[in-house]
């Protein structure tokens, strides 16, 4: 069974259903280091786009993976960075529409939509989804944390000119942080700020997974009831229903491999266990197995264990 490099899943999501996931940028390569982030603080900040993978070779993984063969609602362009990042953007989202019929998305934390050339690479797309955690400059220092000189009246009207020239689904995403940008104020600030994006859907969220730092905190479902009740929101703060899914055959190796781009919580890492037809006495033998492997970490956030494992060096 060939081992993929670059996709993983599908992967269930409530915002567009079974997602097979395309990773065209190294773990942790992005241009903000937020601070809600599951995958943990940026270890390459970078706002310099890069062909970090040869196209082709992504593009040969999708072809061997055969798409048609699986239950797969989108093909998402995410992965464990910042996708517009990837210069050939453009040409991979083509590239992919060529090979399957299925959609294509892209999420991506908005940073780069003030450069024409990725807003026009991004209109192939689909479904495009940028995260809005923001509404002023400061708000946005401290949850992005942006690489270098970015400014946020910079990225606010990047994101307001593709909203303009986009024909495609725009969905954008805010994620609530206690105590950073949730608050009555905040909210009305936000629906100010949403008046001027022409988009299609947006998602309120806040971080269910174990966060980059220590001090960030979701928000409670009264926080959320509220934004979603004043923004005209869909609310997606609960974790992820369905089932995960992988071609590897071994059930540990596969938990590794899916755990390694996508943090799994107690329940989810269940679902897949329980999806492998294992028994009850193997799945707490495999839980107390993962417990211990120095590969995987295991953390308790709001009284759920979530597991994130470490990619090998050639980043299997």
């Amino acid at each position: 069974m060939k081992k993929f490099k670059y996709i993983y899943g599908p992967v269930p999501s409530r915002r567009m259903g079974n997602s097979l996931g395309i990773s065209p940028i190294p773990e942790k390569t992005c241009n903000y280091s937020c601070v809600y982030c599951q995958l943990g603080r940026t270890d390459h900040l970078s706002n310099i786009r890069e062909e970090f993978f040869p196209l082709e070779d992504i593009l040969s993984e999708l072809r061997d993976y055969n798409v048609g063969e699986h239950d797969i609602d989108v093909i998402s362009i995410v992965g464990e960075g910042e996708p517009t990042l990837y210069s050939r953007l453009g040409e991979l989202i083509i590239s992919i529409k060529e090979i399957t019929k299925k959609p294509v998305a892209v999420i991506t934390n908005g940073a780069l939509l003030y450069d024409k050339e990725v807003r026009k690479e991004l209109m192939a797309a689909d479904i495009v989804l940028p995260s809005v955690d923001a509404y002023s400059e400061e708000i946005y220092k401290k949850i992005d944390r942006p690489y270098g000189k970015f400014k946020f009246n910079t990225i606010r009207k990047g994101l307001i000119d593709f909203s303009d020239e986009y024909k495609g689904q725009l969905h954008l995403e805010i994620m609530l942080v206690d105590g950073f940008n949730s608050s009555d104020e905040d909210i009305e600030a936000f629906k100010e700020y949403l008046k001027k994006i022409n988009y299609d859907k947006v998602y309120i969220n806040t971080c269910v997974r174990p966060p980059a730092e220590s001090n960030v905190k979701p928000v409670g479902h009264d926080r959320i009831a509220h934004a979603v009740n004043e923004l005209n929101g869909i609310s997606i703060d609960m974790l992820a229903s369905g089932s995960f899914y992988s071609d590897t055959e071994n059930t540990y190796d596969a938990v590794l491999s899916i755990s390694s781009r996508h943090p799994l919580s107690q329940f989810e890492l269940k679902s897949f266990l329980y999806s492998r037809d294992l028994s009850e006495e193997d799945i707490d033998s495999m839980i107390a197995k993962l417990s211990v492997d120095e590969r995987v970490t295991v953390i308790n956030y709001g009284g759920i264990k979530t597991y994130r494992s470490r990619k090998d060096k050639r980043g299997n």
